[in-house]
């Protein structure tokens, strides 16, 4: 099989984990690989290299031999198996004996793109695999026996490729060959499964073949890594001779694999036939939607493929219902800003509007409000763009621009079919708007988003779309500002102390120093020092004298003054009372609250 031409990779921007393409570059320093301490000798024991690398006493090291030589074993397996080295020492000194980097696979970024270019049965009967690729036509092989060619020998004959041999130790071989085995089969046992309940065509059944087994391996073993790493999005993108593939992990993106050019054109193919689009149409965007299953638990993607000059690409929104769905507590939200958003949702109209930029939010906290306020006795009707989670008891309608179905059109028709809460996915035009306003006045609860920066911007923002300001002071009752930040690994943060100039410099208004934590990086948050997310909330309730403001246009620097004596909280306070509750870093405050 001829090689692939692929360019050099750069280092991933993985806040700590190792990649492939750093063995060319600077090794040393760089977590989860370990360049040899000389140049290696293959003639010397492995028992001296232990020795030598202080990992046990020449004394005892000779008392294992010695048992070694009466029992009939190898003089490394008795060492670790009497505990006086580990399996992670083992491999170490293996690698230093031969004169090869060593690989912590607990630390070191795999590239799912490299590990799946070898089937698991092969990977398990050599004992070696693929993590990764160090230039154009070599990959990096990780194994714990580098004695053994003829297995390297059969990886390069598979793979096309050179291959650079790198030590890990026989128990991190085995945990990541069974990793990408349940990757693999949790997402296909899952689309081939009959789900009588789903509707036609709900969870796709894929047709394989001798040829697409490697694609659908590779393709479901990256849906199942993104969707165990709690990654909201997969972006596929072409190159100019191969395709990377990212991960969003709490809002921000790294890389997660690359797939060689060979691949490119049946990994967007295989995606496409997911979700039922059209596989030889490739000039036009295309959108799809498709239900599997990933360890138990349903899980909607929305697909959507772009041609771009370098080749078609795709976008993959995963939308787990079970981390989507939260209830108020789970929000972040709390103290005065969460009883005036509770008091505003109980009442029985007037406008609840959620701001925000794209990605912060808005969405899971009007399903939270949502779900405190469906039952038997209310009739709640959705118009969205699309419709991201389906929700037992609440009528959702989604957007359709081509038969006509617009946030407006649909909105008219949600009036004349009673409802008693109507949530608007988002307030985009003007007419939209009148009608959401009208609506709060006229005896209805809406719920809506806006794409403000703060909450007082939002009376400036509707008076911009031509909404009168005594309708919006009449019809609002409350506005939520909200961001979202990293929240800290519990695992692994640490406590420090910010001094008060650096907050202030930074923006921050604070008497004292604070005592905070900040990110260090382990095995269960990726080396990344977070895990999962947390809301920053900042509330305002139209009051009295707001409302006064308001109908007067008063401009949006006083009535934020006017809101911040009332109590409101802006945002950067919200984040820094979190702050000092350990929950995130003043560093994602200020990159989110800016």
């Amino acid at each position: 099989m001829a090689s692939e031409s692929r360019p050099h990779l750069r280092p991933v921007p993985t806040d700590g984990a190792a990649t492939a393409a750093e063995l060319d570059d600077d090794v040393e320093g760089t977590p989860g690989l370990t360049a040899p301490l000389g140049r290696g000798n293959s003639a010397m024991f492995l028992t001296d290299v232990v020795v030598e690398l202080g990992y046990a006493s020449r004394e005892r090291v000779d008392e294992i031999i010695n048992e070694a030589r009466i029992a009939g074993k190898s003089p490394d397996d008795l060492m670790v198996e009497r505990k006086l080295i580990d399996a992670d020492q083992l491999s170490r000194a293996i690698a230093e004996r031969y004169g090869l980097d060593h690989v912590d696979l607990n630390v070191f970024h795999v590239d799912m793109g490299a590990a799946n270019l070898i089937s698991v049965s092969a990977a398990r009967r050599y004992q070696a695999l693929p993590i990764g690729f160090v230039d154009s036509d070599t990959l990096l092989v990780v194994t714990a026996d580098p004695a053994n060619v003829l297995a390297i020998d059969d990886i390069q004959m598979i793979t096309g490729l050179n291959c650079k041999v790198a030590v890990a130790s026989a128990d991190d071989i085995d945990a990541l060959i069974r990793r990408l085995n349940t990757l693999e089969h949790a997402v296909t046992e899952a689309v081939s499964e009959e789900d009588e309940e789903a509707e036609v065509g709900e969870i796709s059944e894929l047709r394989e073949s001798v040829d697409d087994a490697p694609l659908i391996k590779l393709v479901y073993s990256i849906l199942g890594q993104a969707a165990n790493e709690g990654a909201s999005d997969i972006h596929f993108e072409p190159g100019g001779e191969d395709m990377r593939v990212r991960f969003r992990v709490d809002g921000v993106l790294y890389e997660a694999a690359r797939v060689p050019k060979r691949m490119v054109s049946g990994v967007v193919s295989r995606i496409k036939i997911m979700c039922e689009l059209d596989i030889a149409e490739r000039r036009v965007p295309q959108d799809g939607r498709v239900t599997v299953n990933v360890d138990g638990r349903k899980v909607d993607l929305r697909v959507v493929t772009l041609p771009t000059q370098r080749g078609e690409g795709a976008t993959i929104r995963i939308l787990d219902k079970d981390k989507a769905m939260l209830g108020l507590d789970d929000l972040g939200l709390d103290g005065h800003g969460r009883e005036v958003f509770e008091h505003s949702i109980t009442k029985s109209h007037g406008a609840v509007l959620v701001t925000g930029p794209t990605g912060s939010g808005k969405s899971t906290t009007l399903y939270a409000a949502l779900g405190q306020l469906n039952s038997a006795e209310k009739n709640i009707i959705t118009i969205e763009d699309p419709v991201e989670y389906r929700i037992d008891g609440i009528n959702q309608m989604g957007v359709n621009r081509k038969a006509g179905l617009t946030f407006a059109t649909g909105l008219r028709s949600m009036l004349r079919a009673d409802p008693d809460i109507i949530m608007v996915g988002e307030i985009r035009d003007a007419e939209t708007a009148r009608i959401a306003i009208e609506s709060a006045l006229t005896g209805h609860l809406v719920l809506s988003t806006l794409h403000t920066n703060d909450a007082p911007g939002t009376i400036t923002r509707l008076a911009k779309m031509g909404i009168e300001s005594f309708l919006t002071a009449s019809a609002v009752d409350c506005v939520i500002a909200q961001r979202l930040a990293r929240k800290l690994c519990t695992h692994c943060k640490q406590r420090t102390v910010l001094p008060k100039q650096a907050l202030a410099d930074a923006g921050f208004r604070v008497g004292t120093d604070v005592e905070a934590y900040e990110p260090v990086g382990c095995t269960s948050c990726n080396r990344t020092g977070f895990r999962g997310r947390i809301g920053i909330f900042s509330v305002m309730e139209m009051s009295d004298r707001i409302k006064e403001l308001t109908v007067a246009g008063a401009p949006e620097a006083e009535i934020t003054k006017v809101a911040r004596e009332e109590g409101m909280v802006t945002l950067r306070e919200d984040g820094l009372a979190k702050v000092r509750a350990g929950v995130t870093s003043i560093a994602e405050v200020a990159r989110v609250a800016s």
